[in-house]
């Protein structure tokens, strides 16, 4: 059965975007060569990407761009050569190259998903998917960078989660530019 990852930048006020909606403030402090190693290095992974619409749309706007081709081409490249799935009620097409448009309750198209033969899928961003799938228990791994950075307004991943939801460690690396790298499994 496939797999199904979260992996996200969240704030250490614990804010995955910021109150005007924008995670701009995860690319700072990149500066730093062996956190920039590991971020190409996850673009290259063969997984399928996952979105919620306001996700994909700010996504979509960006990578497929020649600013992002010349600002980090291995990243761009990963991005737009990478299958995406997006859920939306409102869109009916998607733009973005190798990019699947799924209409239907997230939580049945992943359960479906899942069971079907192919690589591992990976939410990025996109918190009101994450918040309807964490409580139906279908995510296998949570991965984090967490920014030495506090917002102090924004929204949480988990937000209007019917019940608290308990993690266990199981990996974690610090990077010389403050960012730390968590990996969760639900307990």
């Amino acid at each position: 059965m496939r797999k199904l990852i979260v992996f996200n930048h969240v704030s250490l006020d614990g804010c995955f975007v910021d109150a005007s909606s924008s995670m701009q403030w995860a690319y700072t402090g990149s500066d730093d060569p062996e956190f920039e190693t590991f971020t190409a290095e996850n673009a290259s992974g063969d997984s399928v990407l996952v979105f919620g619409r306001v996700t994909y749309q700010l996504m979509a706007s960006y990578w497929p761009t020649p600013a992002a081709l010349k600002q980090n081409p291995t990243v761009a490249a990963g991005m737009n050569r990478t299958p995406k799935v997006v859920f939306s009620r409102i869109l009916t097409h998607a733009t973005w190259n190798n990019t699947l448009l799924l209409h239907g309750n997230p939580v049945e198209e992943i359960r479906k998903l899942k069971s079907e033969p192919g690589p591992d899928l990976c939410i990025l961003g996109s918190g009101t998917i994450v918040a309807q799938l964490a409580p139906a228990r279908l995510i296998n791994e949570f991965q984090f960078v967490l920014d030495p950075i506090a917002l102090g307004a924004g929204r949480s991943l988990f937000g209007g989660i019917p019940a608290p939801l308990n993690f266990t460690l199981t990996q974690s690396r610090a990077f010389s530019n403050g960012k730390v790298f968590l990996r969760y499994t639900p307990a």
